[in-house]
């Protein structure tokens, strides 16, 4: 089982924002967090990003809110 905070998450739907344009709800942008702190372990790592049903409003709150 991996945990991820709310930050982390946060953190990795903004990245997927700004580098790759892809805007993610939070449960989609779950692998990435993993990956990005550390947590899934090392070697070569393979997300799935899915889920775009997130409000516009709430999703740039959201990422206004990532530090």
């Amino acid at each position: 089982c991996i945990v991820v905070s709310l930050d982390e998450v946060k953190r990795a739907m903004r990245l997927m924002a700004e580098k790759a344009r892809v805007i993610a709800e939070g449960a989609g942008a779950l692998g990435l967090a993993a990956a990005l702190t550390g947590k899934a372990g090392p070697g070569p790592i393979v997300a799935i990003v899915s889920g775009g049903n997130i409000d516009l409003a709430k999703f740039s709150e959201l990422i206004a809110a990532a530090v």
